[in-house]
């Protein structure tokens, strides 16, 4: 009986190990189905002061702690060329599990959403130090790294954005 080295078995048996792109770390909630129960108070992991890098710029992002069934929050980007946008972001407990809402500015502080409109996130897995909304993804790596996925859809495509971030005492 002839024996196939374990490499060759291993290709076999896995070909997307030898795909050059990265496995997706967002989740997608299938249609209709529901989020897992969770509460706000299970994301104050996330409070805090955020620096880093992401979608070509700066970032910050600011989380308060979780106050009763909500918790709020401050995204913004910044090039070279200055301010880019930002994002006013609100944890809150819906049916049982937690949604993340939010509403983009343009520097002039102009909403690019209608004034009742807002970006909705339904929550798919909650674990320790991580969260898996529909499209985004939050974890936080020790005491003082965030890393942040975001997935995009341009022209018909998908793909994921990458957000690094390290606390920063205020």
């Amino acid at each position: 009986m002839t024996r196939l080295p374990l490499f060759v078995v291993v290709l076999l048996v896995f070909p997307a190990l030898l795909s050059a792109e990265p496995p997706a770390r967002t989740m997608r909630l299938a249609e209709g189905a529901g989020s897992p129960p969770a509460k706000v108070a299970d994301l104050g992991w996330l409070s805090g002061y955020w620096q880093g890098e992401g979608l070509g710029g700066s970032c910050e992002e600011v989380w308060g702690k979780p106050n009763g069934d909500r918790m709020f929050g401050y995204f913004s980007l910044r090039t070279a060329e200055g301010h880019v946008f930002s994002e006013a972001m609100m944890m809150v407990e819906e049916a049982g599990s937690v949604v993340l809402k939010l509403k983009h500015f343009d520097p002039a502080f102009k909403g690019w959403e209608e004034k009742a409109d807002f970006v909705s996130f339904r929550l798919v897995k909650l674990g320790e130090n991580e969260a898996f909304f529909h499209g985004l993804t939050f974890r936080r790596v020790g005491e003082d790294r965030l890393e942040i996925r975001l997935r995009l859809a341009e022209n018909g495509k998908s793909r994921e954005e990458s957000f690094v971030f390290r606390r920063v005492p205020f």
